[in-house]
């Protein structure tokens, strides 16, 4: 009797760990911030193209994040990087999309889903410095395994959130989509200068 009283308490304790690691690691995924962003740059695609575009984005993600939560100290301690140079250089790259986007640049190309879906939609856009760096700090808090589970179905979410773009297009209709496609870059331009300048900032101070 004690020792099922004692797995049920193990099987609690490891229940609580998962959902305290979830609602940060939701809330630095972001997916809900995201899909606006996500629309506005899938608008001509066609239904297969964004299913790709959101395998290969939550993918990248997910071994991404892992790979920087199991190995992250080991990885910028060897490189003599930190967390905030990663953002520095998130911002610039999101930013130079940004400007891109606003020039038609990138809507011309066809054969760019799976770059899309890697860069900037798997990464920094998911698996940008916040989540990466809130799944390290999890991970020293509670260890690699409830971390790495609470990822999986944050990202699982995301994935899952990602698929209803078509909804959310079809109800904007082609206009809506386009202005949000512009509004998008805008918004992508602010998220990379406030990244740089968090990321200056810390170093600074």
């Amino acid at each position: 009797m004690a020792r099922r009283f004692g797995e049920v308490s193990l099987m609690e304790e490891f229940l609580r760990a998962i959902v305290v690691t979830f609602i940060p690691i939701f809330v630095a995924t972001d997916a809900v911030g995201i899909l606006p962003i996500f629309v506005g740059m899938t608008r001509k695609r066609k239904n297969a193209e964004r299913r790709r575009i959101v395998a290969l984005s939550m993918i990248t993600a997910f071994v991404l994040t892992a790979i920087f939560t199991v190995m992250g100290k080991a990885i910028f301690r060897f490189m003599g990087i930190t967390v905030f140079d990663f953002m520095v250089a998130g911002g610039v790259i999101l930013f130079i999309l940004a400007i891109l986007d606003v020039m038609g640049a990138r809507h011309n190309h066809d054969d760019d889903s799976g770059a899309m879906g890697v860069v900037p939609l798997g990464t920094p856009m998911v698996a940008g410095p916040a989540l990466i760096t809130t799944c390290v700090l999890m991970a020293n808090e509670y260890g690699y395994t409830v971390t790495l589970i609470s990822l999986a179905v944050n990202i699982v979410i995301a994935g899952l959130l990602f698929l209803q773009a078509p909804l959310v297009t079809k109800v904007l209709g082609d206009e809506g989509s386009a202005a949000l496609s512009k509004i998008t870059s805008l918004l992508l331009a602010s998220i990379a200068v406030m990244m740089v300048r968090r990321g200056v900032l810390s170093m600074v101070n």
